[in-house]
């Protein structure tokens, strides 16, 4: 256990609910700290009193600091964040605008998630470009030398999921960066479900563009999300789409992309959660990263270890392991199995193969059953859990 009695404390305390209810459902999405919900509520009831416009006016200060705090938490300059309503258009705004023509080919993983790869499969219908699939190694992760072996002439871009939405697979990251850099690669890191359960550094990973959340382990507002494009690049893209926040309308003819990272924003947001968003990050590093990863993995460790002692079959693969559980019982359905935890107290959510064909296609798996834990959770909790399917199984 990486905090003190005490410090435990004070973070359930900030997140009444989980006293509850066992929420081990999507990382405790919906589980905000109060203080991220006061900050959020307190912009709404700002712009009930005094209207939209004047309530963003005098939040100005709260706004920006949205990109030092993430500057701060991925290690980058605030330059190089843009505020987006969700991680998935954060992904897709920086995707599409890659200067990719026919015949270039993408290098991805058989963990990569669905909405990433239909955008690889529409850019191959529609512009000519072609994927390869790097394999796993014996764990399960991205095979790096089997990557690295990949790479052609025609190669231009290297893009996969850090930890895939279906398992507590934590990909080597920072050694898929390496081989983008010794071949002149773009990196493309959909780091949706890392950032907030483990300390992540653009730097040491060396990617040029990374896409989060603020609803997972950030345990930020739904209907927020970021994006990390690296100054080194940035000047190279063209977004799928602009407005006049994006870009300054210089006279009939021509226009110019705002500076950094801000050109894949639009002028239109939501302002309470991005306030929101920035708080939900300025908790996470009063708390510190280091040690927070520590304890989701120690905490992730635990729960397979109980459900394998039950007789459960624990699917999470790769070297390193994250907070994210998927496991099933014989003969059970799971979304039958979820039903049932649900009427225990407890929250889970399913993993379907349709969202992840290369992975859990591939190894024949049905629906499997996700459990996420988070740095609010207690190790009784944990365990509790175990009696609890077990009794189901």
């Amino acid at each position: 256990m990486t905090f003190s009695a005490n410090e435990l404390a004070r973070l359930r305390a900030d997140t009444p609910a989980c006293s509850e209810v066992l929420h081990f459902n999507n990382a405790g999405a919906g589980l905000m700290p109060q203080p991220v919900c006061d900050a959020v509520f307190q912009h709404l009831a700002l712009e009930r009193d005094i209207g939209g416009y004047e309530a963003e006016a005098s939040a100005r200060g709260a706004i920006e600091h949205m990109y030092e705090a993430f500057a701060q938490l991925l290690h980058a300059d605030a330059s190089e964040i843009a505020y987006v309503e969700n991680a998935t258009r954060a992904w897709d705004m920086a995707f599409y605008a890659l200067p990719l023509k026919q015949g270039d080919r993408i290098l991805t993983h058989t963990s990569e998630y669905a909405s990433n790869y239909l955008a690889f499969l529409q850019l191959a219908r529609s512009r000519g470009l072609e994927i390869d699939v790097a394999p796993s190694d014996a764990s399960g992760q991205i095979d790096v030398d089997a990557l690295r072996s990949l790479i052609t002439p025609k190669t231009r871009v290297i893009a996969i999921t850090h930890v895939p939405t279906q398992g507590g697979l934590v990909n080597p990251a920072a050694e898929v960066g390496k081989v983008a850099r010794e071949h002149g690669l773009t990196y493309l890191l959909d780091a949706c479900q890392s950032v907030g359960q483990m300390d992540v550094n653009v730097r040491e990973i060396g990617c040029h563009i990374l896409s989060g959340t603020g609803r997972k382990f950030l345990r930020g507002p739904r209907g927020t999300g970021f994006l990390y494009v690296s100054n080194q690049i940035v000047d190279q893209l063209e977004p799928p789409f602009i407005d006049l926040h994006a870009a300054t309308w210089i006279n009939e003819d021509t226009y110019e992309l705002s500076p950094g990272a801000k050109r894949f924003e639009n002028w239109e947001s939501y302002v309470a959660g991005r306030i929101g968003l920035a708080r939900a990050v300025d908790y996470a590093l009063d708390i510190g990263l280091a040690e927070i990863g520590t304890r989701v993995e120690s905490l992730g460790a635990r729960l397979r270890a109980t459900l394998s002692d039950i007789g459960a079959t624990v699917h999470d693969q790769g070297m390193r392991k994250c907070g994210i559980v998927t496991f099933s019982l014989a003969n059970k359905q799971a979304r039958e199995i979820a039903a049932l935890l649900k009427a225990q107290g407890c929250n889970v959510s399913v993993s379907e193969p349709s969202s992840a064909r290369l992975d859990l296609g591939r190894r024949s798996l049905p629906p499997v059953l996700r459990a996420s834990v988070h740095y609010y959770n207690t190790e009784e909790e944990v365990d509790r859990f175990g009696r609890i399917v077990s009794k189901i199984a």
